[in-house]
């Protein structure tokens, strides 16, 4: 806890993100926090990433703002940092990125959510695709299979996109939830039609530039390579990934896609968690309407909003977030959850796709974002829904499933082997039969000798006379 003070009292600025403050000035416990450390941690500690960062915000500004760990596993890494570690972001470019550009064209009422996406993308028809609207999209269920190969079969961008809109779909829409890629990049692609302008410099005209979010882009510049977490070791490209997008099809795509693509610092997230808080806005630039902010984090199917997930207990957001909580996850190890009831968000940032020690990763990262999210809240002590007492223990104490024992095998004997022990048992069969059978001679000629002693003795006494016996009648009762 003191060290979390010392932090915010010394620091009136994580970088370009939120000012620090105390945890207890915005009504939350420092010595809760601490727990957060400790889950992370041993997170690292099980093999499940090298590093990670983490930023914890509420009323405005950061309660801890920390990195863990290594950019890498090599001990001679450079240590994490919240304000200026970069990292591939993964999925969160869904939410951080393309649904905030569709919010954007909502409000200045360019699309239509109920608006068929043919109507914008006229390449995309034919058959029931005609039929898919731009909120069945957001909710992914526009009936799209969950992505394909595009890397495969695309030597460039402009085959990709081709590959996209020559997609069939695997359900009659609106009719069944499948979380589709597909669907995310064909948004990005109407954002790119409708607004006239490739979705990574709309995005950072109206919104990271606005906000300050200075290392939140697509495709990193060279010059901030060293400070970029590295993914993958050994990926199809055939190359270590440190710097490119770590998913093939938005590789395929040019870097740039609706699903994936985008890299950020915690610290950068921080600013735009707090602006969703705001309702669109933060000092005094609005990027979207309070109202559509409303609109697209409330749940439209399901567990689903309009582009983002909520808090469900699932998928790393904990048990403990309140019911208008709102968020998403990222295939490399990211998360960020928002609470409007609480005015809090959490963000962690790691790279557990780079050569994960622990043998499931996947199973850790989960137990992490969720413990994440667990310890903050429990750290809110003043406020709605007040949690009075922490859990015994963290689902990372216990660590279940994270590095399973190799399971028990039973050898088999060989051939040889297995005859050896069958001519022995068989050996030993014909010996204890033998010594039955000896046993057996044994007793005959024991009894045959005792009958020839019998015949040895006096010729019995002559017999006696019959008695004549009279019979008489007895009682019924005997």
């Amino acid at each position: 806890m003191l060290r979390i003070i010392l932090t915010a009292l010394t620091i009136t600025r994580a970088g370009d993100g939120l000012p620090l403050k105390a945890p207890t000035d915005v009504g939350m416990s420092g010595n809760r926090l601490d727990a957060i450390e400790r889950v992370v941690t041993r997170g690292i500690r099980a093999g499940g990433y090298p590093g990670a960062s983490v930023v914890v915000g509420r009323k405005g500004a950061a309660v801890l703002s920390k990195g863990f760990g290594k950019l890498s596993w090599n001990p001679a890494s450079t240590a994490v940092d919240p304000q200026r570690t970069i990292y591939d972001v993964a999925s969160l470019t869904k939410v951080v990125g393309t649904t905030t550009a569709i919010m954007i064209l909502f409000d200045e009422k360019k699309i239509d959510l109920d608006a068929n996406i043919v109507s914008y993308l006229p390449t995309f028809g034919g058959g029931s695709r005609d039929q898919v609207t731009i909120r069945q999209l957001l909710t992914h269920t526009s009936g799209l299979p969950a992505g394909r190969d595009i890397w495969r079969i695309a030597r460039n961008p402009l085959e990709a996109r081709a590959a996209i809109f020559a997609t069939g779909l695997d359900n009659r829409p609106g009719t069944r939830y499948v979380y589709s890629d597909l669907g995310a990049d064909l948004l990005g692609l109407l954002v790119e039609v409708v607004a006239g302008e490739p979705l990574d410099k709309f995005l950072q005209n109206r919104v990271f530039g606005p906000l300050g979010m200075t290392d939140t882009y697509y495709r990193p510049a060279d010059s901030v390579r060293d400070r970029v977490a590295p993914t993958e070791v050994t990926p199809p490209r055939g190359y270590p990934l440190r710097g490119e997008v770590h998913d093939e099809n938005a590789y395929a795509m040019g870097g740039v896609a609706g699903h994936a693509g985008l890299f950020s610092t915690a610290s950068d997230l921080s600013v735009f968690a707090q602006m969703m808080l705001n309702g669109g806005e933060y000092n005094g630039v609005q990027i979207v309407s309070k109202p559509t902010v409303e609109l697209f984090t409330s749940r439209a199917v399901g567990h689903r909003a309009l582009g983002w997930d909520t808090a469900e207990g699932i998928l790393g957001a904990g048990r403990y977030l309140g019911p208008g909580a709102y968020g998403h996850t990222g295939f490399t190890g990211t998360s960020m959850w928002i609470d409007p009831e609480r005015e809090m968000f959490v963000i962690l940032l790691t790279n557990r796709v780079h050569a994960a020690r622990a043998l499931r990763p996947s199973k850790v990262i989960a137990d992490v974002r969720a413990d994440l999210s667990d310890a903050a809240v429990l750290s809110v002590i003043e406020g709605p829904s007040v949690i009075a007492s922490n859990p015994r223990a963290f689902r990372s104490d216990r660590e279940v499933g994270w590095n399973p024992p190799p399971a028990r095998t039973v050898k088999r004997r060989s051939g040889s082997s297995r005859h050896r022990t069958i001519a022995t048992a068989s050996k030993r069969s014909k010996a204890s039969a033998s010594k039955r059978a000896r046993a057996k001679a044994s007793a005959a000629k024991g009894k045959a000798s005792s009958k020839a002693k019998s015949s040895k003795k006096k010729p019995a006494a002559k017999a006696k006379a019959p008695v004549k016996r009279t019979t008489s009648k007895k009682p019924a009762s005997s």
